[in-house]
């Protein structure tokens, strides 16, 4: 019967010893186990085999009265021959079988590592994805306001401050947006939902933005664009990440485009909130970077908050849309590309893993 002390386990021993890599270890410590215990055994029949040699020595020198010693040293020599053939054997095979045994352990956890964090990367890319499918019907939803309509049909002071008002309520129910924007025709900004806190952006050109020439090229309410992530001059610099539709007439789905409605998501807190909610043990956190990538592999999100829009990622995909692979230093890259979600399809982004070895 154990004793209460003998039958408690600490946890950090239980955690230790349920890693998968515990395997490789135990493999290699066998194999080093076994090489020295055959050393030591050759380093004793070599012992042996000169006290037999020494014994035949004496026992030629003693004439016939050291024959039957010389049948016994003969006899310790022929054993320790034998002996050594075993270590040897022993050696080749079991040396051997511990070395295979290493090699498939680390390809086996190396193959569960990297689909544990492909996993991880995909649930961060779909995550963000669920998040920016929120943004594409809000902004369609909000360019069908009355407020908004009116504002864009007609933008009297009245309407643009009646607009502004609007804009600001749906703010302050929406944390997530930075600012929301009308524009009209021309690509004059004449509304926004929080000009106290940004009062350059009232007023000003936007027609020269991608996303309020494509916005305005929609063919119908039912498109939106989305634009990359970066940082906006009219808000203080900030990271957004910018959702925009035409306006239309009526607020019909098929009305004359009367100008622009356009979101701006604070991007920067959302994802940080994301790739720093990805599920590692400390130890794992501590070498591992969790990433999202736009299409060109830059990156728009870190959890140790590096290469923010600037560092590009050499991720190597090889066409596939999530794999798994190790870099020349021996890092893990895991990486799964935008899924998509419901009608929003993606910007073709990528969730990312790059995880260092394990110091040993």
């Amino acid at each position: 019967m154990l004793n209460a002390s003998a039958a408690r386990v600490s946890p950090e021993v239980e955690v230790q010893d349920a890693d998968p890599e515990t395997i490789v270890d135990l493999a290699e410590q066998v194999s080093a186990l076994t090489r020295q215990k055959v050393a030591d055994i050759r380093a004793i029949t070599g012992r042996t085999k000169v006290l037999a040699l020494n014994a035949l020595i004496e026992a030629a020198r003693a004439g016939n009265a050291g024959r039957g010693f010389s049948v016994v040293a003969a006899e310790v020599k022929a054993i320790s021959g034998e002996v050594e053939m075993v270590a040897q054997h022993l050696e080749a095979e079991l040396v051997d079988q511990a070395q295979r045994l290493e090699s498939l352990g680390r390809r086996i956890i190396g193959q569960m590592r990297g689909d544990r964090l492909i996993d991880l990367a995909l649930n961060a890319i779909e995550i963000i994805d669920r998040n920016l499918y929120e943004r594409t019907c809000d902004v369609r939803w909000w360019a069908t306001d009355r407020a908004v309509v009116d504002c864009a049909a007609d933008p009297t002071p009245e309407n643009c401050r009646y607009a502004a008002e609007r804009l600001g309520v749906i703010l302050g129910a929406y944390t997530v947006y930075l600012d929301l924007w009308v524009a009209d025709a021309e690509g004059r900004v004449i509304a926004t939902g929080r000009a106290s806190r940004y009062p350059r952006a009232v007023g000003a050109p936007v027609a020269n933005e991608p996303w309020f020439r494509q916005a305005m090229a929609c063919r119908s309410g039912d498109e939106f664009v989305a634009a990359d992530v970066a940082p906006c001059a009219l808000l203080d610099g900030a990271a957004t990440a910018t959702y925009a539709t035409a306006i239309r007439e009526g607020g019909r789905t098929h009305g004359a485009p009367l100008g622009v409605i356009a979101v701006h998501f604070d991007w920067a807190p959302q994802a940080q909130t994301v790739v720093d909610g990805v599920r590692m043990t400390p130890e794992e956190r501590q070498r591992t970077r969790v990433l999202l990538l736009d299409a060109r592999h830059r990156v728009i999100a870190a959890s140790d908050r590096k290469g923010l829009l600037e560092e590009i990622v050499p991720l190597e995909t090889g066409g596939a849309a999530r794999g798994s692979y190790r870099d020349a230093d021996g890092a893990t890259i895991s990486f799964a590309l935008t899924p998509g979600y419901e009608t929003y399809r993606g910007l073709g982004w990528y969730g990312c893993i790059i995880q260092q070895p394990r110091k040993r």
